[in-house]
């Protein structure tokens, strides 16, 4: 949903007052930065060549 998104466009839609109090609340619940989160969910991506159907 908010892949298309930079953090700034995130926390403005979801009515955080700032990127770095996002980042902090995100750090806390997932003990990841929101930057490390995207990296580790974009590894996990296949490309679609090596999608087997």
């Amino acid at each position: 949903m908010y892949d298309e998104l930079n953090l700034g466009e995130i926390a403005e839609q979801l009515g955080y007052s700032s990127v770095q109090y996002l980042s902090s609340q995100f750090r806390k619940v997932t003990g990841l930065t929101p930057s490390h989160f995207k990296q580790i969910k974009e590894n996990k991506r296949k490309p679609l060549d090596k999608v087997s159907g």
